[in-house]
């Protein structure tokens, strides 16, 4: 039994020992389509000719089926130029060079466009290009958010753990009991414990004056429950936090036995700084410290009034810490500082009910599966076993669907961290279980999917098709693959092109986030400005923007106009928008600018006549020569003797539809 009443306007309910039941599944809410076991079913025949030229992956048979039984009819290859682009920019983020277009087109062996695909998944480029995606699901970041926004000076280890993985082909099973229970698989190993800090990535809300108090650890929980529902399983559990969810069979104890598996993890700082270094930070800080220990017990017994004075004070001296000591941020299991997992009512720490052990998803156990006490040892990587198990319908299908939709612009479920009844259901279901069986079978390798992708005529058309208006007014959408969708650039996509069109992209890989020159009066809006300290290296400045830092209270304003996610939620897809402040960023800013006249430099230095110039200019933005059009007018405005007009070209190639879109 458990008593319940009002205080202070909430409902508490005292907790007395009782466990929440385990809970039953009707057979309707199992039928769901993503709890269905993943199949491997046989791809379509087909015995015309026409198909059997098309059809070079099973991939291909899936979706003429589709394609067929609509009356629609595909797209013709993109031309060579076109699809070097487009592969390119899809496995490495970057432009291939006007050398790299050449060759390809002049290349006839049978083997070319496979060989191009293989060099591209051997790149170093790569794996930043696909580390970009893991990090917006899983809302990396460097910094805390909320108020403080606490820089995290060594987040940038995780990043290049995941660069490094997708470099390796590490097997994605491997890739995800890594990060969940990286620390009890090896704790020896630096590479597991930068992997384990997946565990960190979230938010965390800190406030000087009441840095400890037990909501803390709630919002921590949550987030470390909530982030394996979206990021892994694609189902919304964090919508059984406060009741049973309203749409899809998750309980809400469910959400509190996916928690337990969390109750004993700590955060465990792993210093790798030197003795010298470790000592001076010491010296420094031990004195500040004290004295935030007295303001803070001096603030328990102070009125209201003396309380804007003390916080003051805290404020002042919390300006004054250092920057912390180089580490690696990591996670560990405390049993003795296990946190006891309960139901709360509307998710509130202080409405406490039954409590609960650790358990998976009911809906996909049989019913009365046993749950597992919370002192159980390594529970993550428990958990992390039972998400990656070969027979989780789940895991599979959704890393798969993620890798469709960076390819083809739209996933086969449009809703890649939904799956649930609210979510989209799979415009090809078929060949979504074909892959997701092929993905298990073959190891969990995820250049493999690239392959199965890539390889396909699916992927190879053109993205104007000749039967256009008819195919638009059946499936205006696109969602039976009729032909490629055209898709603008991604923000980092799009700073990393002008500084490779430009000549000044810095290729050096890994180490610690830049920061660069801003304006400043965002950073005096900074809590704490101090730490945001310019890279003193200009040439720093130039690198690919993944190792640009990642700050939530401040997106960099380049980045934030062209839709980068704000890091404080899993981002399953970014959104491509078009509006004004786009082209005023790409005509005024600073970067575009200054580039503007790196590129101009760079046309001047090209051997040839303007007409050759300009020529090279479209090869290198756009992919492409330019058109009769477009070079007529590049020749007459260059034909002003205003030594600014070779700027305000090379300005506008940047904010063109050529440079900016990829067909």
């Amino acid at each position: 039994m458990s008593l319940t009443f009002l205080a202070a306007g909430l409902l508490i309910v005292a907790a007395t020992g009782d466990v929440a039941p385990l809970g039953t599944y009707t057979a309707a809410e199992r039928r769901h389509w993503a709890f269905q076991p993943v199949k491997d079913p046989a791809p379509p025949t087909f015995t015309d000719a026409a198909a059997q030229s098309w059809i070079r992956t099973p991939v291909d048979a899936f979706v003429l089926a589709k394609l067929r039984d609509a009356k629609l009819t595909p797209a013709p290859e993109a031309d060579r130029a076109t699809l070097i682009r487009r592969v390119t920019y899809d496995l490495t983020g970057l432009p291939p060079t006007p050398e790299e277009i050449a060759a390809f087109v002049a290349d006839r062996s049978p083997k070319a466009y496979e060989n191009l695909i293989e060099r591209l998944l051997a790149s170093p480029r790569y794996g930043e290009q696909w580390a970009r995606h893991w990090l917006d699901v899983v809302r990396f970041a460097e910094s805390d958010g909320y108020e403080y926004d606490t820089h995290r000076p060594d987040a940038y280890r995780f990043r290049d753990y995941v660069i490094s993985s997708f470099n390796q082909d590490k097997p994605y099973h491997q890739f995800v009991r890594e990060q969940l229970a990286g620390d009890e698989i090896d704790p020896a190993s630096h590479e597991m414990l930068v992997a384990s800090g997946f565990n960190r990535l979230g938010p965390l809300r800190k406030n000087q004056g009441n840095q400890e108090v037990a909501s803390s650890r709630t919002e921590v929980l949550t987030e470390m429950t909530n982030i394996v529902g979206g990021a892994f399983l694609g189902v919304t559990v964090g919508c059984a936090r406060c009741h049973d969810h309203k749409f899809d069979p998750i309980r809400q104890s469910d959400y509190y036995r996916l928690q337990g598996y969390f109750a004993q993890t700590d955060s465990n700082d792993v210093i790798v700084a030197s003795a010298a270094e470790q000592a001076a930070y010491k010296a420094t800080v031990e004195p500040i410290e004290a004295e935030t220990r007295k303001l803070r017990g001096q603030m328990r017994r102070a009125s209201e009034e003396e309380k804007g004075k003390l916080l003051t004070r805290l404020e002042g001296l919390d300006e004054k810490m250092p920057p912390p000591m180089q580490a690696m941020y990591a996670v560990r299991d405390n049993p003795s500082g296990m946190t006891q997992i309960h139901l709360l009512g509307r998710g509130d720490y202080r409405n406490k009910g039954a409590k609960v052990g650790m358990r998976p998803l009911g809906v996909l156990l049989p019913d009365g599966a046993e749950e597992l006490p919370l002192a159980t040892a390594q529970p993550r990587k428990a958990l992390a076993e039972w998400i990656t198990d070969a027979k989780n319908p789940l895991t599979p299908r959704v890393l798969v669907n993620r890798i469709w939709g960076y390819h083809f612009g739209k996933a086969l479920v449009s809703t890649p961290n939904d799956f649930g009844r609210m979510g989209t259901r799979p415009t090809h279901p078929l060949l979504l279980d074909w892959l997701a069986s092929r993905f298990v079978a073959g190891g969990w390798r995820i250049k493999d999917l690239h392959r199965e992708m890539m390889l396909s005529s699916t992927y190879r058309q053109a993205s104007v098709s000749p039967n256009e208006k008819a195919a638009a007014a059946v499936d205006p959408g696109n969602q039976l693959l009729w032909k490629w969708n055209r898709r603008r650039l991604d923000a980092e996509e799009i700073r990393d092109t002008m500084l490779a069109v430009s000549g000044r992209l810095n290729l050096k890989a890994g180490g610690p986030s830049v920061m660069t020159q801003i304006d400043p009066e965002l950073i005096k809006d900074l809590k704490r400005p101090q730490y945001w300290q310019v890279t003193k290296d200009r040439a720093e400045h130039d690198r690919r923007t993944i190792y640009l830092i990642y700050k939530r209270n401040l997106i960099l304003p380049f980045m934030q106009v062209f839709d980068s996610p704000d890091t404080l939620l899993s981002c399953a897809r970014r959104e491509q928008s078009t509006h004004a402040p786009q082209a005023l960023e790409l005509l005024n800013g600073t970067l575009s600018n200054q580039l503007a006249v790196d590129l101009a430099a760079r046309l001047k230095a090209a051997k040839g006549t303007p007409a050759a110039r300009i020529d090279y200019a479209f090869r290198l933005g756009a992919g492409r020569a330019p058109n009769a059009k477009e070079k007529a007018l590049a020749l007459a405005y260059l034909d002003d003797p205003d030594p600014a007009a070779a700027t305000e070209f090379a300005l506008s190639l940047f904010n063109s539809n050529a440079l900016l879109y990829v067909n």
